[in-house]
């Protein structure tokens, strides 16, 4: 089921929307299920909209008999094509029966049904988002198209001795011949991208839950027996994310029961079917001797963030695949906040935005750039990226800052109230909120629709003898993405002022009497803008985009000593963070230009150093304050890259900083905090264990002896996935020939846990160096390495071609004909995981002349073969193009 193309991906155009012409009422899906062989008898009640045929799509299927309403079809009674059944009809309401027959095992591109694990123990599944359905049976597979589902499945029974598919359960028995049945029924009305079945052998964990409405819902989460009892965390996360939601937004959950299953098999994440959401195992299973604390956060983040899906995505669906950001960028939003209640809302935010720059600020940046809401795509697989997703949270944000929690949940409610039960658009989003709140929001729908991170240019001027501080802004957003002209954007600007000796200062506006508060926040809607403070006796230090108000690159010429106020005195803990990292970045342009003393390494090295002796500072924060932009993030502050250099230069930065902060004092706390080890999850001790990593690597820097010591018996008695792992990624950068032994006994001791292999795997992929990709190629030969397990897959070969520059950026070109080799292996198996892997690419033309010309060889003969999937087909294509 494997698409080849040979002529160029067909385009679709949001411009072309038209509403379906048939809508199907009620589907019933009645299976026999088998892993080499599996029937599916459909029966669709259709009622016409519009004028025309009944066109089905439907990919990779056997029809072996079709009636309408009750009449057998012949061929001569429909068209057939590879993708589509076309039937034309007279009559306004029909009923469609078709049956077709399917091949789960052979369907190594995990999308409709398949297999997942081994044909002897493993288990059915399937995964319809977003055009999967079609590969299940015939249907109008668009998410406009919603129905009410009457799912039956037959198997024998002791080689599929559960059943599970979405809505409600309505009966199961016994058959002959050691066969059984099970029947659901789903009553909310959903688009086929929802539909999902399960059948297997499978263990489970229960609990009983009764919503705020007083509905009685049992929990059940599904796992393969020997991985059961790491589900326990995630029933705990699922508990809490249902009141959260309830309390928060109001909304319940709807089904009398409610099923998760974990597989190791699983080309995304996770996926919020009706009922019986599937999850990739990484983001369910969960204990502390192979989970590190990071894992345990995005276990709750990921089980939060597809359960609010139930209304977020579900019960409000999208009208088309353009508005995916719709239920995406929403739910994200939902999950971030979420993830903030539950943990610490500062760090949380650090975390976001440190995620949005180093995955969504490079996609605008090259040739896969696209607006939130595409105005058109070719393969819609590849449009699930960090636009649609983190930066459609932004904008979310965005809005809520500006309605308020109370306008926001205004908004929400009648959203949910106005289009429960409909597939809904952007403007329908924004409309909503806006009805509820008497605002016009619709400034804001062209940040949905405009490509590229915006930048706002920002001087600051001072008048002493009126006392008045003006701010100049400017916005601009670079030409790309087929995008020449665009249009400026209502930017909001949360804003404070300090006084050189960090204390906050009241703002007065040009408009105001009298001074209000000492944080407001302003809303910059044209090219240029200015903003006036008056009654200001000295020339203040701004602190702008407050908790990161807006997803824009701010320019600002701080000098280092203002930027090291903020670092030490600011109270909003992101924007303390953002003036370290943008005083790192100064000090990062020095050192790379050659000026070892300069005042900004001066300024950094010592703000830091006085935080790391201020015994006050929270140890998550400051673990955080010691981090300066990675690699990927610093590629900006150049015009071409050059990975080796980029890396050189920030070694040396954070060199400066551990001399500054001293082996003695680094060795100190590193003593204290490994006194406090610790084998709970409470914040406290993950905060420890977080700013234990971050000393540990700093002493490595200044007494390598010391540390590489201090961290082979941190790996022989850690308490858990976090220290041990920590351990082990200290000593591979510094010393790969000492690390060799624990790699080996790490693998001895997971040889049976997968994702404690992917993490042995990434690790690995990771460590830079001439060598690098000579010993991810000799990883390719361990027993475990498997292209057709998209986890194995990016944890090595992703891994190596996202997250280390230096070893996949070789001069000679060697690593990049290795991926191209190894994408078109991978994508004969599974074309999304191909094309996700195939972004690496994105941005060669950020190389030097050597990197880039090598490269651009290696894409270009890729782009230009015709024997590939749409999916690597239409990222290539884009790639390409630079």
């Amino acid at each position: 089921m494997n698409d080849r193309v040979d002529t160029p991906n067909p385009v679709i155009r949001l411009a072309d929307y038209c509403p379906p012409t048939w809508a199907v009422e009620h589907v019933e899906l009645d299976f026999d299920l088998g892993i080499d062989r599996t029937e599916l008898e459909a029966t669709l009640r259709l009622r016409r909209h519009a004028p025309g045929p009944l066109r089905l799509n439907g990919e990779g299927l056997e029809l072996l008999e079709a009636t309408l309403d009750g009449r057998p079809l012949t061929a001569a009674d429909y068209t057939l094509t590879d993708s589509t059944l076309e039937i034309p009809l007279e009559n306004d309401t029909a009923v469609l029966r078709t049956r077709v027959a399917l091949r789960p095992a052979e369907n190594t591109a995990f999308e409709g049904l398949y297999l997942s694990g081994s044909r002897d123990s493993g288990f059915l599944l399937t995964q319809c988002e977003a055009e999967g359905f079609r590969h299940i049976t015939f249907f109008p597979d668009r998410p406009d198209v919603q129905s009410t589902y009457t799912v039956t499945l037959r198997a024998d029974k002791a080689r599929f001795p559960v059943l599970l598919a979405g809505g409600n359960p309505d009966g199961e028995g016994d058959l002959d011949g050691g066969r059984h049945w099970a029947r659901f029924v789903d009553p909310h009305p959903k688009p086929s991208y929802l539909f999902a079945l399960v059948a297997g052998r499978l263990e489970r964990i229960s609990h009983d839950y009764t919503t705020a409405d007083g509905r009685a819902v049992a929990l059940h989460i599904w796992a393969e027996a020997d991985v059961i009892d790491r589900c326990d965390y995630a029933m705990d996360s699922l508990i809490r994310s249902m009141r959260w939601d309830e309390e928060t937004y109001g909304r319940n959950y709807d089904l009398d029961v409610f099923h998760v299953v974990a597989t190791h098999d699983f080309n995304m994440g996770a996926m919020e079917n009706k009922g019986l959401n599937i999850f990739n195992a990484k983001y369910l299973l969960a204990d502390f001797d192979s989970s590190t604390d990071d894992e345990y956060r995005h276990v709750e983040a990921v089980v939060a963030h597809e359960y609010f899906h139930n209304w977020s995505g579900n019960r409000v669906t999208c009208r088309d695949w353009f508005q995916l950001s719709l239920k995406e960028g929403l739910t994200v939003f939902r999950e971030q906040s979420f993830s903030a209640d539950m943990n610490s809302a500062p760090l949380k935010r650090i975390e976001d935005v440190a995620l949005l720059r180093r995955a969504q600020f490079p996609e605008d940046a090259g040739p896969l750039s696209h607006p939130v809401r595409p105005s058109e795509y070719s393969e819609i697989n590849n449009f699930y990226t960090a636009t649609v997703y983190e930066k459609g949270s932004e904008l979310v944000r965005m809005l809520a800052g500006k309605l308020g929690k109370e306008g926001f949940r205004r908004g929400m409610d009648l959203y949910f109230k106005r289009h429960d039960g409909q597939a809904a658009t952007i403007e329908d989003f924004l409309s909503a909120l806006g009805d509820a709140n008497d605002t016009d929001l619709t400034p804001y729908l062209a940040w949905y629709g405009q490509a590229g991170t915006p930048r706002l240019s920002v001087t600051g001027q001072y008048d002493a003898d009126a006392r008045r501080y003006t701010l100049h802004m400017r916005q601009r957003t670079p030409a790309g993405a087929g995008q020449i002209e665009k249009v400026a954007l209502p930017i909001p600007v949360k804003l404070a002022l300090f006084g050189k000796d960090g204390t906050m200062l009241p703002l007065r506006l040009e408009d105001d009497v009298q001074a209000h508060g000492t944080e407001r926040t302003v809303v910059i809607d044209s090219a240029e803008s200015r903003v006036v403070f008056h009654d200001v006796d000295a020339v203040p230090v701004p602190s702008l985009l407050r908790g990161f108000s807006a997803p824009v690159i701010l320019e600002f010429d701080y000098a280092p000593d203002e930027l090291a106020v903020l670092l030490r005195h600011d109270v909003d803990g992101f924007n303390r963070w953002e003036a370290g990292q943008q005083l790192a970045g100064l000090a990062y342009d020095d050192l790379r230009d050659g000026h070892q003393e300069s005042a900004a390494v001066s300024a950094w090295t010592q703000a830091l150093a006085a935080l790391f002796a201020d015994s006050s500072i929270d140890d998550a924060l400051l673990a955080e304050l010691l981090t300066p932009p990675g690699e990927i993030e610093l590629v900006e502050r150049q015009p071409e890259r050059d990975p080796e250099r980029i890396r050189a230069t920030r070694v040396q930065l954070l060199t400066a900083l551990a001399q500054r902060i001293g082996a003695s004092a680094l060795r100190a706390r590193y003593d204290a905090l490994r006194a406090r080890t610790s084998n709970t999850l409470d914040a406290a001790s993950q905060a420890a264990r977080q700013l234990k990593r971050r000393v540990l690597d700093l002493l490595a820097l200044v007494d390598a002896g010391a540390a590489q010591q201090l961290a082979q018996d941190q790996f022989a008695q850690a308490p858990g996935m976090t220290d041990r792992l920590a351990a082990l990624s200290t000593l591979g950068h510094s010393d790969i020939a000492a690390a060799a032994p624990l790699l080996g006994t790490f693998r001895e001791r997971y040889a049976d846990n997968a994702l404690a292999l992917d993490k042995w795997y990434s690790l690995q992929a990771q460590l830079p160096g001439d060598g690098a990709l000579e010993r991810v190629m000799a990883l390719e030969g361990d027993a475990t390495f498997t292209l057709r397990n998209p986890n194995r897959v990016q944890s090595l070969i992703g891994t190596f071609a996202r997250a280390n520059p230096t070893g996949f950026h070789r001069t000679d070109g060697a690593a990049y004909r290795w991926l191209a080799d190894r994408l078109v292996a991978l994508d004969a198996l599974n074309p999304q995981v191909a094309a996700r892997v195939a972004t690496a690419f994105n941005g060669w033309k950020r190389l030097e002349p050597v990197r880039r010309e090598a490269a651009h060889a290696v894409v270009a003969g890729l782009a230009a073969r015709t024997d590939l999937s749409r999916d690597l087909t239409d990222i290539l294509g884009r790639v390409a193009l630079g």
